[in-house]
């Protein structure tokens, strides 16, 4: 089985890459168990190993909470990249619909990591604002959507 390529890590060295995982701990999370809650203090930035971890964002819908999904991630994508960007508070709800693996890499480490080794960090910042990117597109085109929905409504 080929090892996991992560997005995050996109253009380095393996050395560097295994350097970096080695600063983390992995996670086993069961079907159903939730890895972040909306609002809660980003701390760890999560890579998922194997498995799926679904981003959500709670609602009310007719008067009844919903958890709406708003992206599935898989394996070798990044979670939680509000551990890297202030105000360090996760935006989104995340858990496993099935049995997952993550690897869990504290903010402080990773920090420290790129202050020696500030070419290493360019280049995660900058794979870390394609990531952010992705996810403005995809609310970009979840809000057209709803736009163009609300249009076709008050039109009838």
């Amino acid at each position: 089985m080929s090892p996991v390529q992560y997005d995050l890590f996109q253009g380095l060295p393996n050395d560097c890459v295994e350097r970096m995982l080695a600063l983390g701990s992995r996670r086993t999370l069961h079907s159903g168990e939730q890895l972040i809650e909306l609002g809660a203090p980003a701390e760890e930035l999560y890579l998922v190993a194997h498995g799926q971890i679904n981003l959500t964002l709670p609602m009310q819908v007719r008067g009844q909470k919903a958890d709406v999904l708003v992206e599935e991630r898989t394996g070798g994508q990044t979670v939680g990249w509000s551990a890297l960007t202030p105000p360090y508070q996760f935006t989104l709800q995340a858990s496993a619909p099935v049995e997952t693996e993550v690897i869990a890499l504290p903010r402080p480490a990773l920090e420290n990591y790129f202050a020696g080794h500030p070419e290493i960090g360019h280049r995660v910042s900058l794979n870390l604002a394609s990531v952010i990117g992705q996810r403005l597109q995809l609310f970009q085109a979840m809000w057209l959507r709803e736009v163009a929905r609300m249009i076709e409504m008050r039109a009838a």
